[in-house]
């Protein structure tokens, strides 16, 4: 009865029409069948010389005065109470014909509805934390129930992901917590029990661990304003290029000590944005590349305009590179070059999410890829004017759930 094409409001008036022919269609056959029995048991009911005078009319001819007459007084007679069974039959009728139809209707009622209770139940299930609910898309659906159907399925999916990553989030963001904590605690204790000496050089290396906690909350906290879209909110046309030499001016010290040499291609290339968080997202990049590339001796720098007018900023490194499920990078908010997630290198590991959340919130993206003679490339693509862009960053890109 129903056909996947055709939209619910066509296959609602095609349903009312069909409904509104077929009591139509009842009523007069039930009516004309009626009609004739009537006429049947009247004819029957005629005296000899009406009936005949009845037939010859039929047949053509003309009966004579006194059977006609005849047949008229007793027509004439009969009238009132045929004309009131009639009326009795076309009610009938029409009650028959609205009780039939409105059997079916209901019926086809409720197999366009059924698709809905089946989405009202899932969604009780979804609001009760059951992110694993589906609906099953019936073949005969309308359009818009299989739409709303597939929309549905997709958001429980994305429901369900975002569970299980704010799940290992939550376990990522206690296992940086733990060490530090943990050595702080210890520490602390030793010396207040007496068992280590409060000396300098004890407490610098307590005030490291501190200076670590407060680089994971400004981390966290980076990605909690991404979420909230007020991460980037001061924007000026700025070069990239004069960007990039403020920050690596800034960062000399920290390069030098890393043993990086650093190589620039800096092209002035213009683009509408938050100069304090882009700064940010370079810095990160530069810290990622000191603690895990500083074996690679060479940092280069690059800034462009590419053909579609975004500005590209791009930190390539001789190091080790990334691995070969890159996409992990993206997705895992806590990723880290070392694959025992050591903490010998430093860092909160959440270093690329933040230049990835930075970069979506100016409508841009990040890009990863590996050098073709070892080490890897970041790129981070800028549109040249981001006013008119929302920005997308959310839950989904600041935290990986893209």
């Amino acid at each position: 009865m129903k056909i996947p094409s055709l939209s619910l409001a066509r296959l609602t008036a095609i349903v009312i029409a069909a409904m509104l022919l077929l009591s139509v269609g009842i009523a007069y056959v039930g009516v004309s069948w009626y009609s004739s029995y009537l006429e049947e048991g009247i004819i029957s009911s005629l005296p000899p010389n009406a009936a005949a005078a009845y037939k010859d009319m039929n047949a053509g001819i003309v009966p004579d005065t006194a059977s006609l007459k005849e047949l008229f007084d007793l027509i004439n007679a009969m009238s009132e109470p045929a004309d009131f069974q009639l009326y009795v039959a076309v009610l009938v009728c029409g009650l028959l014909s609205a009780l039939m139809c409105s059997v079916i209707g209901f019926y086809l009622a409720r197999r366009i509805a059924h698709p809905l209770e089946e989405l009202t139940s899932a969604a009780d299930g979804l609001k009760s934390g059951d992110f694993s609910v589906r609906v099953q898309a019936s073949h005969s659906s309308t359009r818009e129930i299989s739409s709303l159907v597939e929309t549905f399925n997709a958001l429980a999916t994305n429901l369900e992901t975002m569970e299980e990553r704010l799940r290992f989030n939550n376990m990522a963001v206690a296992h940086e917590l733990r060490t530090p904590l943990t050595i702080l605690r210890g520490s602390m204790q030793g010396m207040l029990d007496g068992v280590f000496p409060m000396e300098r050089r004890t407490v610098s290396n307590l005030l490291l661990q501190v200076e670590g906690l407060s680089r994971l909350v400004d981390d966290l906290r980076t990605l909690s304003l991404a979420i909230g879209q007020k991460l980037v909110i001061d924007r000026n046309r700025l070069n990239a290029a004069e960007l990039v030499e403020a920050v690596l001016a800034s960062a000399n010290p920290m390069l030098e000590a890393s043993k990086l040499t650093v190589e620039t291609q800096l092209q002035p290339a213009y683009a509408s944005v938050d100069s304090q968080r882009v700064r940010q997202a370079i810095l990160a990049l530069l810290e990622n590349a000191c603690r895990y590339a500083a074996s690679g001796g060479v940092l280069r720098c690059e800034t462009e305009t590419l053909p579609d007018k975004s500005v590209a900023i791009r930190v390539m490194d001789r190091g080790p590179g990334f691995p070969e499920d890159m996409e992990a990078i993206a997705v895992n908010p806590f990723w880290r070059g070392d694959p025992s997630r050591t903490r010998a290198t430093g860092g909160t590991g959440l270093g690329l999410s933040v230049v990835q959340a930075i970069a979506t919130a100016h409508g841009g993206h990040l890009t990863f890829s590996n050098r073709k003679d070892g080490g890897a490339t970041v790129a981070i693509i800028l549109p040249q004017n981001a006013e008119d862009k929302l920005q997308k960053v959310g839950t989904h890109a600041a935290m990986g759930y893209a």
